[in-house]
């Protein structure tokens, strides 16, 4: 007989995901007063499977598809084959409405019964602006203080899994979780419970207006960054009752949902509600999405509210959602982000990490080799480069070439393209690693995500690592991306990435077994390069960055 936990040779036709169910099912201990025994698989596989597709289980080995919340009762579903349980659509905060437009978020309302939570709340208002942003929820809204949550199908009673809050990127101005790619994440098959939420965005979310300052004493705007602090506290006060750990709590992002953990980190009401910070290309170090000072932006945020004919508060909430937001597209994305509020934010984030103020937790960190390309570096030959370094760096063109070399055209072209995608994400990155680095009193994992893109329906040249591009392979959900052809290795780095992140998630630390080691960049100032061969090399781009930090405080 085969041990507890083995599957058979007739079991190897199931899905994957399935023979991972069974496999917990099989080693699921069972207890009936002082009597425990170990199931075996005797049982054959078709029953398994019966057991699993009516959403039972063997003895003892599921979890409920009901939870009992703070506010009330629950009902979800299983997903991905049997083998997760979804909720989705949970409210963390009452719906910013009406009188609550513009406010910081409050306590939803209880319910009696059972709330029935097998399908995503509305997204928050936005207009349509890229099209890989993919929607499975009902539409935007203003109530869309929702958040879904997804766990193991089993979980062993008393379980403390670790906990992983993802923050969605869109430029704070679109995104929404109930995106296919964040959608039954496989990083659960590695024992986590994955959140994911959705927040104020745009105007709704980030308007810091002169009026709105003085009706808070001298405070506006972040009502977005208050959404996250309000979804953390929702996971300290229930995450327990799912089966996860609020201890161990691990918020993680991409673009602006990196620049976001990177501020969360900053924000003296949100330090303490999470564990870790994982950060996929973003933070604001640099001259993308800067935290502005209130006193600058209420000025020019009130001049826009009165262009559109608003003459105070009360009319600027009466005003229908569809028109504020068409108003706010007009002014175009990126146009409202967070601030030094006086609330959430006192001083600039990078002040505050130099003066050592930020947490002092666990930081895994990185970005795409190509966030921007094709811009500078199109038609770009050696000549037109260093004429541009002539153009843009003067006197200093020649010490510029000397860390960006372009000798020739294939030279050239990389360059351009290391350079602008510095000036979009990287560097921003970059400096937020190294201010966590130098006080942060915590270890700190730096990567770069390497491995060109296979073509798909976006993004049809096939070549670039491009911004955005590693969020399927983190999610473990790569077949969401339309008309992509996946190669082995694909598969194998998504398989790597999900382990790497959920390693960290549990413990701090990425590496595990069957893993290449992922040195420690507060240490060795290694960088792991997660490609189709990973491998950890000494930063070799150090002097890129301090060029650039020094031109950039002239």
């Amino acid at each position: 007989m085969q041990q507890t936990g083995e599957l058979a040779p007739h079991m190897k036709r199931i899905p994957r995901r399935m023979k991972m169910s069974i496999r917990l099912q099989l080693d699921c201990i069972t207890e009936f007063g002082q009597l425990r025994r170990r199931c075996v698989n005797a049982v054959s596989v078709f029953a398994i499977m019966a057991w699993l597709a009516l959403g039972t289980c063997l003895p003892a080995a599921a979890a409920s598809l009901k939870v009992a919340t703070e506010q009330g009762k629950i009902s979800g579903k299983l997903a991905d084959q049997g083998t997760m349980r979804a909720f989705l659509g949970i409210p963390y905060a009452a719906p910013p409405v009406g009188q609550l437009r513009f406010q910081p978020p409050a306590t939803p309302a209880s319910w009696t019964g059972v709330r029935d939570v097998t399908k995503f709340g509305s997204r928050c208002e936005q207009w349509p602006i890229w099209k890989d942003y993919i929607f499975q929820d009902a539409g935007p809204s203003e109530d869309c203080l929702y958040l879904n949550v997804y766990t193991p199908a089993t979980i062993k009673a008393g379980s403390r899994l670790p906990v992983m809050l993802w923050i969605h990127g869109g430029g704070y101005t679109a995104g929404s979780g109930s995106e296919p790619r964040y959608t039954d994440p496989a990083l659960v098959h590695h024992g986590v419970i994955v959140v994911t939420i959705n927040y104020r965005l745009g105007v709704f979310g980030f308007l810091a207006s002169s009026d709105l300052a003085k009706e808070s004493g001298g405070k506006a705007g972040n009502y977005g960054l208050m959404d996250m602090v309000a979804a953390l506290h929702w996971v300290q006060n229930n995450i327990a009752q799912f089966g996860g750990d609020p201890k161990n709590v691990t918020i993680f992002g991409e673009s602006a949902g990196s620049f976001a953990v990177s501020t969360l980190m900053a924000v003296p009401a949100a330090q303490g509600l999470f564990a870790k910070v994982i950060g996929e290309s973003g933070a604001p170090f640099g001259n993308v999405l800067p935290v502005t000072p209130l006193v600058k932006q209420a000025s020019q945020d009130q001049a826009w509210v009165e262009s559109l004919g608003l003459h105070n508060l009360a009319e600027l909430r009466a005003m229908t959602a569809d028109k504020l937001l068409a108003a706010a597209e007009k002014k175009g994305v990126l146009s409202f982000a967070p601030v030094i509020d006086g609330r959430l934010l006192t001083e600039p984030v990078p002040q505050i990490y130099a003066e050592d103020k930020q947490a002092h937790v666990p930081l895994l960190a990185g970005w795409n080799r190509d966030e921007r390309t094709n811009t500078v570096s199109k038609g770009i030959t050696p000549e037109k480069w260093r004429a541009f370094a002539e153009q843009h760096y003067g006197a200093k063109a020649n010490e510029f070439l000397k860390h960006f070399p372009g000798n020739t055209t294939e030279e050239a072209v990389r360059s351009a393209d290391t350079y602008t995608t510095a000036g979009f994400i990287a560097y921003g990155s970059w400096a937020w690693i190294e201010a966590q680095t130098k006080t942060g009193q915590a270890p700190v994992y730096r990567y770069r995500f390497d491995l060109p893109a296979t073509p798909s329906e976006m993004h049809p040249e096939g070549k670039y690592a491009f911004h955005s591009d590693d969020l399927e392979y983190v999610f473990g959900t790569l077949d969401t991306r339309h008309g992509a052809q996946w190669r082995p290795e694909d598969r194998q780095l998504s398989q790597k990435m999900s382990l790497y992140w959920t390693n960290f998630a549990r413990t701090g630390n990425p590496n595990g077994a069957g893993l290449p080691q992922w040195p420690r960049y507060d240490r060795e100032k290694m960088i792991l390069h997660l490609d189709s061969k990973i491998a950890a090399t000494p930063d070799t781009s150090q002097s890129q960055f301090e060029f650039l930090q020094s031109e950039s405080a002239h």
